[in-house]
């Protein structure tokens, strides 16, 4: 009996390492370095959880404080992950006390096909920065895009 305990509880613990997996997106440095990663759950629904992520914009005309981002789970404002396709939207703001700014990162990838690739996703990504400068100047807008690579398990 004490066997049976044990097995069954050998079993329920380890199914919870099935339960879940990873994503993760990395792109070289231009126009923009972007590295995110997170947990997704296998069931209910495919939730993303421990998500945290960088970017660098090369590009010097964008302001420094929206050049290098940090983002966190709050900030994945849209997600989309069902073995085929792999969608992410980022989206941050500057903080309070500055003109209103923004970055909005857009990651779409698509399962690369053959043996080899299981778990590999190309696509692309696309960041849109806003920047809005004091009232005696127009806003800037400015956008950039190249190719990403994402896995997941």
């Amino acid at each position: 009996m004490r066997g049976i305990l044990t097995l069954s509880t050998l079993l329920l613990l380890s199914s919870s390492a099935f339960a879940s997996g990873g994503i993760w997106c990395e792109t070289e440095a231009n126009p923009a370095q972007i590295n995110v990663r997170g947990g997704v759950s296998r069931g209910m629904g495919g939730q993303l959880f421990n998500f945290e992520g960088k970017s660098a914009i090369a590009d010097k005309a964008v302001p420094e404080d929206l050049r290098n981002l940090e983002f966190s789970q709050q900030h994945v404002t849209q997600y989309w992950f069902d073995g085929e396709l792999l969608k992410l939207l980022l989206y941050r703001e500057r903080d309070a006390e500055k003109p209103f700014g923004y970055v909005e990162i857009s990651i779409e990838t698509q399962a690369r096909k053959g043996d080899d690739e299981e778990g590999s996703y190309t696509g692309g990504y696309h960041v849109t920065v806003f920047d809005g400068t004091d009232e005696n100047a127009e806003p800037k807008r400015m956008e950039f895009s190249a190719p990403i690579a994402c896995f997941a398990d």
